[in-house]
C-alpha cells in the first residue's frame, strides 16, 4: 500500500509526539534529579555508589530512552548516555540498557526510511568529507559501515540511516548496525564503569588515554576519511545486473527438482538433439509457447551452461533474483530500450559463451508463432557467431498462458539444431536473416496437434481462464462477459455456450473449432473498431504497480486512468504520492506485455510500469490494440 503526504504528515507528528513525550520523561523529576547530580554535582565515587542502591525500574526505561534518543537526534552525542549507563548500573547492565536503546533507535531509523525515503536525508546525513555513494556501491560495504562506527564526529543515526539507505532487509540492516555499535558502547559504558570500580588516579590515567585517541582521530579525521574513500573506491562491487558464470550445483538441483514436478504433474517431454555438440560462442533460439520451455531447453543444452535473457521483472524479486542470476540467466527490458542487456549479450558471447534467449519476448497467447522486433535479426547479423534453435512443440497445451495449471497427458517434444553456421550469418542479409529465423521458428500447435491424434489432455479446470484471452461473446457481441467453470464456457449474457473436450477442441455446434479461430475473430473486430475511428481510445481505471523492493515482484503505487490510442500510451493519476502524467508514443510501444487476467505493462528503462486494469478480462484486449495501433502507424510511414 502505497503512503500518501498526507499519511505521511499524520505518521511525522506521531513521532514529534511520541519522542516529544519520552524526552518529558527523561528531564522531569527524580529523573532529572538524576542526570543533574551525575553530571553536574560534585559527587563523589561513594555517593554514586549509593544511589545505585535505591534506583528501579524508571531509571533503567530512562537511560534506554535516552540512548534512542541519542540515534534518533544526530545533534544528541552518544557518549555521556553510555557513561551515565556505566557509573549507574556497571558495565553488563549498562552496556544492555544502551544496546536495547540502540536496537530501538536503528530500529526507528529503518522505518523511517522504509516510509518517508531520502526525504529525510538532510536530517540525519551530515556534510563529512565522506563519499557515501562510493561506499554503498563497495563489495566492502557491510565492513566500511563498521569501520565508520570507530570514526570521530560521525553520529550512530547517520550511519544507520545511510546501512537502511542501502536496500538492505531489516534482518541484515539490524544485525550490521548493533554488531558495528556494540564496540564503542562497551568503551563509553567501561568509562563510567571505572570511575566508580577502580581507584581515582587509574581512572584519570584511562580517561585520559582515551581522551588522547580520541582527539588525534578527531584531528586526523579528514585524512582517515580520505583513506576509506580510496578504500571502497579500490574495491568497487561488480554491478548487480552484470551477467554472472552459471553456478552448476544450483541449475542442476533446480533442473531436476522442476523435472520431477513436471513428472508428477503428467508432463513428459521427448528430445531430439540432431547436432552433437553446440560450438562457443554462439546464440541459440527457443520459440515460446509456455512459461516453463526454459526447463525443456535444459534438457537439451543444460550441459553447455547457456546465459538466457529472462524479462526484468522477475528480477525484482530478491529471492527468484538471486536463482535467475545463479543459473546465469540476466535481465532485459522487453520491448525498450535496454543498454545494460544488450551489453550483457555482448559479454557473453565475447566470453565465449551460449547467449540463449526466446525472441518472441513474450508468451504466445493462443498456441501458434507471435512475431519478432527487427531489432533482434539486425543484433544477431552484427553477432557473426553460429545459431542454433530448440523448437518446441506441445508445450502451449502442456501449460497455456491463460491456464490454470498443467495439463496431464502433455507430451513435449524439443528439437536442437543448428541453423546457420558463422560464415552463413556473416554472409546472408538481415531479411534473409529473418526469413531463416521465422521458418525454423514456426509453429502452430492446432496443426501439431492434427498429427498426433492419439494425445488426450486432463484436467479439472481444463477451459478455466480461458475467458481472458477471449473477451468477446460470439452470439452477444457484449465484452468481458464470458465465464468458465471447469471445461465449461458461459458468457453472463447469452448463458452456457461450449465445453473445451480433451484435445482443445470447442464441442456442440458452436461457431468456432478452437480458441485460435475465436481470438481471431475478435481480433478482427477491434482491428476494424480501429480502423474506421480515427478518435478511437481504449480507456480504463488502473492501479499503478512498480518494481518492489525486493519482496515479491510489484508493489502497489498509486491509481489513476490509462488512455491507448494514435498518440501513444499515456498515464494519469498518482505515483508514490504525487500527481503525474506519463505518455509513451506509439513509436516506443512495440507490443504492451500483458498477463492473462491481470494486467498489461510497459518498461520505463529500468522501471516496469505494471498497470492492473478495473476489468482484469480487458488486459488481453490492451495487448491487441497496442499491436493494431503500432503496425498501423508503420504502414503509414512506409
Amino acid at each position: 500500500m502505497t503512503i500518501k503526504n498526507q499519511e505521511k504528515l499524520y505518521i511525522a507528528f506521531g513521532l514529534v509526539a511520541f519522542f516529544g513525550l519520552m524526552a518529558l520523561f527523561v528531564f522531569s523529576g527524580d529523573n532529572f534529579q538524576l542526570l543533574k547530580s551525575i553530571f553536574i554535582d560534585d559527587l563523589s565515587s561513594e555517593q554514586i555508589s549509593s544511589m545505585i542502591d535505591v534506583f528501579d525500574w524508571h531509571d533503567y526505561v530512562m537511560v534506554i530512552i535516552l540512548a534512542l534518543l541519542q540515534v534518533v537526534c544526530v545533534v544528541l552525542p552518544a557518549e555521556p548516555v553510555q557513561v551515565l549507563a556505566g557509573l549507574s548500573f556497571g558495565f553488563p547492565v549498562g552496556v544492555l540498557c544502551c544496546m536495547a536503546g540502540v536496537l530501538l533507535g536503528n530500529t526507528t531509523i529503518f522505518l523511517l526510511y522504509r516510509i518517508f525515503g531520502n526525504q529525510l536525508h538532510g536530517f540525519f546525513v551530515k556534510k563529512l568529507h565522506l563519499d557515501l555513494d562510493k561506499i554503498a556501491k563497495s563489495n566492502k560495504c557491510v565492513l566500511l559501515i563498521f569501520i565508520l562506527y570507530f570514526l570521530p564526529a560521525i553520529p550512530y543515526g547517520m550511519i544507520c540511516f545511510f546501512a537502511a539507505s542501502t536496500g538492505m532487509r531489516y534482518r541484515r540492516f539490524i544485525l550490521v548496525t548493533l554488531l558495528g555499535s556494540l564496540p564503542s558502547v562497551c568503551i563509553g559504558v567501561g568509562l563510567g564503569y571505572i570511575t566508580v570500580a577502580l581507584d581515582g588516579k587509574v581512572a584519570v590515567a584511562v580517561f585520559a588515554v582515551l581522551l588522547l585517541i580520541l582527539a588525534l582521530a578527531f584531528i586526523k579525521r579528514d585524512a582517515l576519511f580520505s583513506k576509506l574513500n580510496s578504500y571502497a573506491d579500490a574495491n568497487k562491487a561488480a554491478p548487480k545486473n552484470v551477467v554472472r558464470k552459471t553456478n552448476g550445483v544450483v541449475l542442476g538441483i533446480l533442473y531436476h527438482t522442476i523435472k520431477f514436478y513436471y513428472f508428477l504433474c503428467g508432463v513428459r517431454i521427448k528430445k531430439n538433439a540432431k547436432i552433437k555438440k553446440i560450438e562457443k560462442p554462439s546464440i541459440l533460439l527457443c520459440n515460446h509457447g509456455s512459461f516453463i520451455d526454459f526447463i525443456f531447453a535444459g534438457a537439451l543444452v543444460r550441459k553447455y551452461k547457456p546465459n538466457f535473457i529472462a524479462a526484468r521483472l522477475y528480477f525484482y524479486d530478491r529471492v527468484l533474483s538471486w536463482l535467475l542470476r545463479s543459473v546465469g540467466s540476466f535481465p532485459k527490458s522487453m520491448f525498450a530500450l535496454d543498454t545494460e542487456s544488450t551489453k550483457n549479450c555482448l559479454r557473453v558471447l565475447k566470453s565465449n559463451g551460449i547467449l540463449a534467449m526466446m525472441p518472441e519476448a513474450r508468451l504466445s497467447t493462443t498456441g501458434r508463432f507471435e512475431d519478432i522486433q527487427g531489432s533482434t535479426y539486425t543484433f544477431i547479423k552484427k553477432s557473426a557467431v553460429p545459431v542454433y534453435t530448440i523448437k518446441f512443440s506441445g508445450d502451449y497445451f502442456a501449460d497455456p498462458k491463460w491456464g490454470k495449471g498443467f495439463r496431464r497427458g502433455s507430451i513435449v517434444e524439443a528439437e536442437l539444431d543448428i541453423l546457420y553456421t558463422a560464415q552463413e550469418v556473416q554472409s546472408l542479409s538481415v531479411e534473409e536473416i529473418r526469413q531463416g529465423i521465422e521458418e525454423r521458428l514456426y509453429y502452430n500447435e492446432f496443426e501439431w496437434l492434427k498429427n498426433r491424434p492419439d494425445l488426450r489432455y486432463r484436467s479439472p479446470r481444463m477451459a478455466e481462464g480461458i475467458e481472458n484471452i477471449l473477451s468477446i461473446c460470439p452470439i452477444c457481441h457484449k465484452k468481458h462477459t464470458i465465464t468458465t467453470k471447469k471445461d465449461k464456457i458461459f458468457c453472463e449474457k447469452c448463458g452456457y455456450l461450449t465445453s473445451l473436450d480433451d484435445r482443445y477442441a470447442f464441442t456442440g455446434n458452436f461457431r468456432f473449432k478452437n480458441l485460435t479461430e475465436w481470438y481471431d475473430w475478435q481480433f478482427e473486430i477491434i482491428k476494424e473498431e480501429i480502423s474506421q475511428n480515427r478518435d478511437y481510445s481504449l480507456v480504463s481505471e488502473v492501479e499503478l504497480r512498480l518494481p518492489s523492493n525486493g519482496r515479491g515482484l510489484t508493489r502497489s503505487a498509486g491509481y489513476g486512468v490509462c488512455t491507448l490510442n494514435r498518440d501513444g500510451l499515456k498515464y494519469r493519476g498518482t505515483k508514490d504520492g504525487e500527481n503525474v502524467e506519463l505518455q509513451f508514443s506509439l513509436s516506443k510501444i512495440y507490443r504492451l506485455l500483458f498477463g492473462a487476467g491481470e494486467n498489461f505493462e510497459i518498461y520505463n528503462g529500468t522501471e516496469i510500469l505494471y498497470f492492473v486494469p478495473k476489468e482484469k478480462r480487458s488486459a488481453v484486449e490492451w495487448y491487441m490494440t497496442s499491436m493494431i495501433l503500432h503496425d498501423q502507424t508503420d504502414e503509414v510511414l512506409v
